[in-house]
């Protein structure tokens, strides 16, 4: 340890989003390169000697206590924990966080050194990994509400990937045997014989981790959800949702020194009718088994609509990736305005 390969995937693997951007503290730890790497992480991170680097990514990131804070973090597995690297400009978004990060050496904030947060999840501690529709994002489980965190990757393969790396290195884990499992039939494995309705599908670890994969009826709520936002404008047997990806929409600033952009992250749903741009909840769904009450916020909220008939043109831009696409969609908002007006003026 650490094999070649290992150093060229992880070497490989360290790369920032380039639409994103990151504190000069995370541009130094991109900047490092094989063994370089894997010394940082033993002499600045890993807690325990004999802990070895198995995976690093780049991926935003949401915690449970600041759902509304999406921040920029490496994620690096190793046998014993997870490790998220903050960009130290999370601590002064929120100041709600002053009891979640106590923050210590202030002093350093005006010198040259910078200084960067780094939250720990211990495997031990690891109840469960909820997977994402379409393998956008996940969310890792401790046990209680500081132990929550989302990994927005919006990326199936960096996904995929880091689920498989977290199952291999949860394998290797001593923990005590679970009690010998009642035999259960089909109906009572993965339903509820009250509601009757169909759990999500588990996999539940050697390491009595679960792996919970969304099931059919989530995109089946989900297309109920969406026809109920489309007011009637057609009927849900026809509607097919095609396309669900995490995506950011641009917002550009004009009039200031230079012009800037901010990118909003939005779920964006297209469906054989229409192309929506939601506002989801990305880490309270489902609820903990803590939760003492609802979170404060629907899981999906809708922040604009529009008909693919009135889509004029859609401009591409030259990157690679992340592809750039702006949607031009006709002047004439609501085609139906005037027997809204009517509907509205001369009756009920």
């Amino acid at each position: 340890y650490p094999s070649e390969l290992l150093m060229q995937k992880i070497t490989e693997d360290n790369q920032i989003p380039v639409h994103l951007h990151v504190s000069v503290s995370l541009q130094y730890v991109a900047g490092l390169k094989g063994r370089a790497l894997v010394e940082f992480f033993h002499s600045n991170i890993a807690e325990v000697e004999n802990e070895e680097l198995r995976h690093l990514m780049w991926s935003s990131v949401l915690f449970y206590k600041t759902p509304s804070v999406e921040v920029m973090a490496c994620v690096l597995l190793s046998t014993k924990a997870i490790y998220f690297l903050l960009d130290d400009s999370f601590i002064h978004a929120d100041e709600h966080q002053s009891d979640f990060w106590n923050k210590e050496n202030s002093d350093c904030e005006n010198s040259s050194f910078h200084l960067s947060c780094c939250f720990v999840l211990k495997l031990n501690d690891l109840q469960s990994v909820n997977v994402g529709l379409f393998d956008q994002y996940f969310r890792i489980t401790g046990h209680s509400a500081d132990h929550i965190v989302t990994c927005l990757t919006r990326d199936s393969y960096n996904t995929h990937t880091f689920i498989q790396q977290l199952m291999a290195v949860l394998s290797l884990l001593a923990r005590t045997p679970s009690p010998e499992p009642v035999d259960k039939d089909f109906y009572s494995e993965f339903g509820s014989k009250n509601t009757g309705k169909m759990e999500n599908y588990e996999l539940i670890h050697s390491s009595r981790v679960k792996f919970i994969y969304p099931n059919e009826e989530e995109i089946g709520d989900l297309a109920f959800l969406v026809a109920e936002k489309m007011d009637g404008w057609t009927n849900l047997p026809s509607l097919n949702i095609l396309l669900y990806v995490l995506a950011f929409q641009v917002n550009h600033f004009e009039g200031s020194a230079q012009n800037t952009s901010s990118l909003q992250p939005k779920t964006l749903i297209l469906t054989s009718s229409d192309l929506f741009l939601f506002d989801e909840d990305y880490i309270s769904y489902p609820l903990p088994e803590f939760a003492k009450e609802p979170p404060k916020r629907d899981k999906y909220q809708l922040a604009d609509g529009r008909r693919i008939r009135d889509l004029d043109r859609v401009l591409m831009g030259y990157q690679t990736y992340p592809q750039a696409l702006t949607f031009v969609f006709d002047d004439v908002q609501n085609q139906d305005l005037m027997q809204n007006l009517t509907l509205d003026h001369f009756g009920e």
